[in-house]
């Protein structure tokens, strides 16, 4: 018998297992990919590496504030495996037609760059920051809530209850609506794609987080994203632990009334692992799919009625030749066709995608990416890929498919080359993955890029919290945090913690 199971093998699963070996218990992790790590993972294609998920980090910095908690986990958790080289500062740039502006940090020096851009404004520019400033508080109590066990996030409830509410229906448009300028409107929006939901949506409490997640500054893995799995795998073994891949977990086992084991398939036949409790990190769609009707059922229907967030295209681009020199870099570029930053993109194969997101990893780390590439990423609507989402996941790739395929890829390819028209001639490869291709390697439902859609009900819910009904399981990863990597690894770092009080002192440092 297995101390924990530990049911996906990205981030949050990883650190789960990690903190959990570091406090001495033998973890199973079982992951339904052949390859471990989730979004985590890189790809090759002849000369190039491509990171499937990985875009920056903040947190992770060499310091010793709060600022820089995700970097200390990471290196506690790794017995200091873990490096992360910074990215260019500004780090994101956000371009319009006839616009451009550099997002720098820290904050500080964003906030002083949109006064002289926009001085007109600057009076509304400082109310936005503070009133961002001020819902970290009601951040900390979301966390809190996720965490605690049941009588004490019931007493926070309480005490903070009205104060939380009011905080989370708050959207980031309506948070907007002071400032006149529509182009300063979009750069305090555009990166509504780091949570998975457009501005009319967003709760401006996400959006605050991941404006003071760079505060100190932007990072990338130092040898790629698959780093994270190289460094956390040998800490769960040298406990006693393993991972395996190719395991799809089919059914949570419940014996006298908690969690204890799992069901699950390698593609040839069943098996089954007992343990003393269950994590699982593979979204909580998955997760009550997995377990019989009869197990807290009202739980159960709750988390049902949350629906999957956008899903996402990624256009990966192999280029030939000196790419910075003409014109790439190491920030990440946000391409905005209008100054409405906040439309969805809803008939990818017909129109431009509104709002694009291009990146080039191996000017973020060229030791990880010997060939020069880059990536362009779209969340949009999941409906033209319903044939091969759902109930049709496991359907072949017909013509039909391939050929919404190859328009969208020419449509993205048109796209960049119009705002890269040096880089674009350097293009020798040329790969696009759909949302069928994100559900099929990650299991997530709809080909969701971020799991639950982002909303004041996702954020407010005490159905989403790390322990559940169900003595045992317990939930990790980003559905109980927040979007992203670091979000994500938070979620499993918590799970462990309801585990390993002693743990709780890591978190809290």
């Amino acid at each position: 018998m297995w101390d924990t199971i530990v049911i996906g093998s990205g981030i949050g699963g990883l650190g789960a297992a990690a903190a959990l070996a570091h406090a001495g218990q033998r973890v199973l992790v079982l992951e339904q990919h052949h390859r471990a790590g989730g979004l985590t993972q890189t790809f090759r294609r002849g000369a190039w590496r491509f990171a499937t998920g990985v875009h920056y980090l903040g947190g992770v910095g060499p310091g010793s504030g709060p600022e820089h908690q995700a970097g200390r986990l990471l290196d506690w958790l790794s017995g200091g495996r873990l490096r992360f080289t910074p990215l260019a500062n500004p780090y994101d740039i956000v371009r319009l037609p006839g616009f451009e502006f550099g997002i720098r940090h820290p904050q500080a020096a964003f906030q002083a760059d949109l006064r002289a851009r926009f001085p007109d404004e600057a009076t509304a520019i400082d109310a936005w920051f503070t009133r961002c400033d001020a819902l970290q508080r009601s951040a900390t109590t979301m966390f809190m809530l996720r965490a605690l066990p049941a009588p004490l996030a019931w007493g926070l409830r309480w005490w903070r209850g009205a104060a939380f509410d009011r905080d989370l229906h708050l959207t980031l448009a309506e948070s907007l609506q002071p400032l006149r300028d529509p182009r300063l409107r979009a750069v305090l929006a555009a990166r509504w794609g780091d949570h998975g939901a457009p501005p009319a949506d967003a709760p401006l409490v996400e959006h605050a987080l991941v404006l003071h997640s760079y505060d100190a500054g932007a990072f990338y893995p130092v040898d790629g994203p698959d780093s994270f799995v190289q460094a956390l795998q040998p800490v769960i073994e040298s406990a006693g632990g393993a991972l395996r891949t190719g395991q799809r977990v089919t059914r949570i086992l419940v014996e006298n009334g908690r969690a204890a084991g799992v069901e699950f398939d390698d593609g040839h036949e069943r098996h089954r692992e007992s343990a003393r409790q269950v994590i699982s990190a593979m979204g909580v769609a998955n997760t009550v799919a997995c377990l019989d009707d009869s197990v807290a059922p009202a739980w159960q229907a709750t988390l049902r009625a949350l629906r999957p967030g956008l899903a996402g295209l990624s256009l990966y681009l192999g280029f030939e030749g000196d790419i910075a020199a003409a014109g790439a870099g190491s920030a990440n570029v946000w391409l905005a066709g209008q100054e409405d930053v906040g439309r969805v993109w809803r008939r990818p194969a017909d129109e431009d995608a509104p709002l694009l997101f291009v990146s080039f990893p191996s000017l973020k780390d060229p030791a990880a990416h010997a060939a020069p590439c880059g990536e362009l990423l779209a969340l949009c609507d999941a409906a033209p890929f319903a044939p091969w989402l759902g109930a049709g996941a496991d359907a072949p790739r017909d013509a039909a498919y391939k050929a919404l395929k190859a328009r969208i890829e020419a449509r993205l390819l048109a796209q960049f080359e119009r705002h890269f028209p040096a880089l674009a001639p350097m293009v020798r490869f040329h790969e696009l993955a759909t949302p069928a291709t994100q559900q099929h390697l990650l299991r997530s439902p709809d080909g969701a890029l971020y799991g639950i859609e982002m909303s004041a009900e996702r954020l407010g819910t005490p159905a989403l919290r790390v322990r559940t009904p169900l003595p045992g399981l317990l939930l990790a990863g980003q559905d109980v945090s927040s979007p992203g990597i670091v979000g994500a690894l938070m979620g499993g770092l918590m799970a462990a913690a309801a585990l390993e009080r002693p743990l709780l002192a890591r978190l809290a440092g």
